[in-house]
């Protein structure tokens, strides 16, 4: 049997205490690094010297984690087995320059993250969570989980056309959140940020900030069947690859593993991932070629090893959402609580082909899971995925998959309740081999 089968509804559970303490990417790599070293993983700094012996490791940079675990006998051409995913969701960031407002509110300074609906971060009660820099150079990581800030939208009566014509935000005017009253002070936000922190706001020269919902993750529906709540798009997915790979390296003891079991979550997917912490960075590839040459590798290793890996990029697709399913395929139709989704684009939107169609399926088999297949519409642009880049950028082949959704990009999202455990069980199944 499959180490996956051990994961039930408890997951989902899980899940939602994952999203709940991860209202920034830095805070959901520390949280899954704390999943992995009670599974025996233990954190390896670029700085230093690798060793290639068995066990767990994992890798820290920023917004991004690389886990891996090396099973005893492991040879340095042996192949990886990869789950991608993303830490990084479309949301408000805070500026260089926070402290605004007029009129006698005071206001925060906010830049657009990534393809976020704007409309539904409006009139929401919202905490400010991510990392402060100290003069030192570490970082402290921020979760202000409460009532802080607010952007409001303006009343029917002052916009009488919304209703019939549409909202329209402006980007820059219309979405810099209130936070109190009174005139701005130039440094009050740091300063606020710094006492909440219990350090001195002088000791801070930078920060990395973002507004967050802070009305928590829930079951919803009549028998509690969906789920709802933020950043599913696509901490989903880093939980269950987290979840997976601790699984199956908890296993590994007494079932041999014939691959490297990875588990690779990049930020900046939202805006392209070119950063040093992206999946059009070299992270992945320097960690993977690190791993082995530890081992004793070369690079005709290291050609070899990469020559017979694959990567799953999970990350959250479309299910068909019933008020509008003229703008879904026609034929194709994932739905919540229907497994994981199988996601294809014949021009490399995704990287899924045939052969990848196979390993895919191969898993779900293994693990006794239903799955489902996406395409778009013809009549609309694709979106995309680390999955095209990573196989791209470093010549793996590589497989999109996901869970299906509704109201992605939004503040709150909404995905089948058992899709999370479902999707779990797979990517065990599937770093198992």
């Amino acid at each position: 049997m499959s180490t996956s089968a051990r994961f039930d509804r408890g997951h989902t559970d899980d899940l939602i205490s994952f999203l709940t303490a991860s209202p920034s990417p830095y805070h959901a790599v520390a949280n899954a690094a704390e999943r992995l070293e009670k599974a025996g993983f233990r954190q390896l700094r670029e700085t230093d010297a690798w060793d290639g012996s068995a066990g767990g490791r994992f890798v820290l940079r920023g917004g991004a984690i690389i886990a891996w675990f090396v099973p005893e006998g492991a040879d340095p051409h042996t192949p990886f087995r990869i789950v991608g995913a993303h830490t990084d969701s479309p949301n408000l960031r805070v500026k260089p320059l926070p402290d605004t407002g007029s009129y006698g509110w005071r206001q925060i300074a906010v830049e657009i993250y990534g393809g976020t609906l704007l409309n539904t971060w409006l009139d929401r009660d919202l905490g400010l969570a991510g990392r402060i820099t100290l003069r030192d150079g570490s970082h402290r990581l921020i979760n202000i989980d409460r009532a802080l800030l607010r952007v409001p939208q303006l009343a029917v009566h002052l916009d009488r056309s919304v209703n019939t014509e549409g909202l329209k935000l402006d980007r820059q005017r219309h979405m810099q959140p209130i936070w109190g009253l009174g005139d701005p002070q130039e440094g009050d936000l740091i300063r606020f940020v710094a006492q909440e922190a219990g350090v001195d706001a002088a000791d801070i020269t930078g920060w990395d900030l973002m507004p967050h919902s802070i009305e928590p993750p829930s079951y919803l529906g009549r028998d509690r069947e969906l789920l709802a709540g933020p950043r599913m798009d696509n901490l989903l997915s880093v939980h269950a690859g987290t979840a997976a790979l601790a699984a199956v390296a908890t296993s590994a003891a007494a079932e041999p593993l014939p691959y490297i079991p990875v588990l690779a979550a990049f930020d900046h997917e939202e805006n392209g991932s070119q950063s040093d912490t992206g999946a059009d960075g070299p992270l992945l590839g320097t960690v993977l070629e690190r791993s082995v040459l530890a081992r004793g590798g070369t690079y005709e290793d290291r050609a070899r090893a990469f020559a017979g890996t694959i990567c799953l990029s999970s990350d959250t697709g479309h299910a068909v959402h019933p008020n509008y399913s003229d703008r879904h395929d026609p034929t194709h139709h994932p739905r919540a609580n229907g497994g994981p989704i199988l996601k294809v684009n014949v021009n490399m939107r995704y990287a899924t082909d045939g052969s990848g169609r196979a390993v895919f399926a191969a898993a779900c088999e293994k693990a006794g899971v239903p799955w489902q297949s996406f395409v778009s519409n013809n009549s609309m642009p694709c979106g995309t995925t680390i999955g095209p880049i990573t196989a791209a950028r470093h010549g793996i082949q590589t497989v999109d998959i996901g869970v299906a959704i509704l109201s992605m990009h939004s503040a709150r999202e909404l995905c089948g309740a058992d899709d999370p455990y479902l999707l779990a069980n797979a990517l065990a199944a599937f770093l198992e081999g």
